[in-house]
């Protein structure tokens, strides 16, 4: 149920439904709207009657929720969220960039690709220092050496840090040095890990498990939400299919369904998308036309001799190339893309 209050409703009277939900046993979650606030509660298992509330108060109306997914969806929060992060906004009408390598594999090579990043005006660098991967004989990431190396890179260029947890026990770590935590693909349903880290307060970018429907994707982000904590930005990453030409099957058809269902920003990651690097420009430009709010693109200036995911990664100069298109696409989207400055950014041939 969603507890609409008035716009003239006071602090005391807010305060009071909270008090009511709570005597109920169940919670409530304060929805901050442009024009008043609404309460959702959470924790009840069947219907609750209005008549609770009506009563009260400041009150407006009571609204029953028919999605399972009730703090991430559009019945709670009709207006879409928007995240601020050190003076980016995630969800707002500029496009958000992340790129970066798979893996943290040197100090030279993340130093390195920041420094280029930061000259294009990329506003987030992305790089596992811990990596969960499918061999248990793969390379695994950096782990604590990794993190010291991307929060050098960001004292260094200023550039905002994208990094993956892979279990409860590194979380504290990550969550000292990112900005943003990542729950990967293979942690998505982790409901441990999801409540823990979104107890955090930071940023959670979930990715989309490679065989979750889009209510199991919700209805993770749920998870998170639970905790008092509404930044989340949602990923789609490709999801399992028959097909093996690429490496999973970009579920584009997913962006405008969640826009309709939930008011989080969801970006889109083409590079596991498609697994292939010269799919990359289309799969982003393709993503961003259908509504996405952002890009997460592997970059890599060597990816030749990446120790992951080198033959999906791109190097910087078909990132160029890519933020030049992706600027016309964006005017036509009324949306913008932030270039460092634009016109300095070179219309390139790629290889």
């Amino acid at each position: 149920m969603l507890i609409a209050m008035k716009s003239t409703a006071t602090d005391e009277q807010i305060d009071a439904v909270k008090e009511k939900i709570r005597s109920m046993g169940y919670k409530p979650h304060a929805i901050g709207g442009a024009q008043r606030i609404a309460i959702g509660i959470t924790g009840n298992q069947g219907k609750i009657d209005p008549s609770n509330f009506l009563t009260m108060g400041g009150v407006a109306d009571a609204i029953s929720v028919s999605k399972p997914f009730k703090l991430v969806g559009r019945e709670f929060k009709p207006e879409n969220t928007e995240i601020r992060i050190n003076g980016n906004i995630i969800g707002g009408n500029e496009l958000t960039i992340i790129a970066g390598p798979c893996s943290v594999e040197s100090r030279e090579q993340i130093i390195d690709i920041a420094d280029i990043l930061a000259s294009m005006g990329i506003q987030f660098l992305r790089g596992g220092a811990f990596k969960p991967r499918t061999s248990p004989y793969s390379f695994q990431g950096l782990k604590e050496k990794g993190l010291a190396i991307l929060d050098e890179a960001r004292s260094r260029t200023g550039i905002n840090i994208v990094t993956e947890v892979r279990s409860e026990e590194t979380l504290a770590m990550v969550a000292e040095v990112t900005d943003i935590i990542q729950i990967g693909a293979r942690n998505m349903q982790n409901f441990a890990l999801l409540e823990a880290a979104g107890s955090t307060g930071k940023p959670i970018l979930l990715k989309r498990g490679i065989s979750a429907t889009i209510e199991e994707l919700l209805m993770a982000a749920e998870y998170i939400a639970h905790q008092g904590n509404p930044n989340i930005i949602l990923c789609e990453r490709g999801i399992r299919t028959f097909e093996t030409y690429t490496r999973n099957t970009l579920d584009l058809n997913a962006i405008p369904v969640i826009k309709k269902l939930s008011h989080l920003p969801i970006i889109v990651d083409p590079s596991h998308g498609i697994g292939r690097w010269d799919g990359v420009h289309a799969m982003s430009m393709a993503s961003i036309a259908a509504g996405a709010d952002g890009l997460m693109i592997e970059v890599h200036n060597d990816p030749e001799h990446a120790l992951s995911d080198g033959y999906q990664s791109i190097k910087p100069d078909r990132l160029k190339l890519l933020l030049n298109k992706l600027g016309h696409l964006a005017d036509i989207m009324d949306r913008k893309i932030r270039s460092h400055p634009p016109e300095k950014i070179e219309l390139i041939k790629a290889e």
